[in-house]
């Protein structure tokens, strides 16, 4: 049941080029910095990420962007991250973007066996109706430059409390490896996060085939109220305990200051 490992590198080894993975966290906050660093040197390339955003130029998924490693992003929003821009309008990522909470059901869903929803978020959309440029020809970036474009997607129409109400099918989100980080952590991999840093790490966890957190703090099994778990050990398979300087770096993506003295 110990479900620790010694170090970053040795947690993600087995990631191969072109794994899918599942990234936790939200701009730069609750990123597993540590493991996505191991990702970086361990040199795999043609990776799938599936994660909010792809974090900003030089931290987070930046990092393996700027190095061209990653072939597709499934995220759901671009902004922050100029070399993601670039990347995506330049031809050389495929990027599909998805509803945020669409996104946050997708990844929920693949870990708990759902294979796919209908929402109401897109109806009536290119999200429904496809069209959505995915990857362009490197070429420009008008209609005639479209080299993947989003398929058209199943509608229904369900009787509601205000009526019938056209949705659209989205498909769950499994991934090969999932990538989280956690405030404290168990043996077992049973995980708490702290405060908006839980974001999309519990969903992250959920939907990897091979879900890897690094923690904060790591403590005995016994020692995490259940009551606190946000994930529970059956989701996880590896525990990487971080140091105390690697649970210390945490870089903000905007910092807004005012004097000392100025009212807000």
């Amino acid at each position: 049941m110990d479900k620790t490992v010694t170090s970053a590198a040795q947690a993600v080894a087995d990631i191969r080029d072109g794994a899918r993975l599942a990234v936790g966290g939200f701009g730069l906050c609750g990123i597993p910095s540590v493991l996505i660093g191991a990702v970086l040197e361990s040199g795999v390339a043609d990776l799938e990420a599936v994660s909010n955003n792809a974090g900003v130029d030089d931290w987070g998924l930046g990092l393996l962007l700027a190095a061209g490693r990653l072939r597709r992003m499934v995220a759901s929003y671009v902004g922050e991250n100029r070399e993601f821009a670039r990347q995506y309008l330049a031809g050389e990522l495929e990027v599909e973007l998805t509803p945020q909470g669409t996104l946050a059901e997708r990844m929920r869903a693949g870990g708990s066996g759902i294979a796919a929803f209908f929402t109401a978020t897109g109806v009536g959309t290119q999200v429904a109706e496809g069209g959505l440029p995915w990857k362009y020809d490197g070429v420009g970036t008008g209609p005639e430059n479209v080299q993947v474009a989003s398929p058209a997607k199943q509608t229904q129409t369900f009787e509601t409390a205000e009526g019938p109400k056209e949705f659209v099918l989205e498909h769950a989100i499994v991934a090969d490896f999932a990538l989280v980080r956690a405030w404290k952590g168990d043996r077992h991999g049973n995980l708490v996060f702290r405060e908006s840093a839980r974001n999309f790490n519990p969903l992250a966890a959920m939907c990897g085939r091979v879900t890897i957190a690094e923690v904060e703090e790591l403590v005995e099994p016994g020692e995490l109220d259940p009551d606190q778990v946000h994930t529970p050990g059956v989701f996880v398979q590896r525990v990487v305990a971080l140091s105390p300087e690697q649970a210390a770096e945490k870089r903000i993506e905007k910092r807004t200051v005012r004097a000392q003295g100025e009212s807000a």
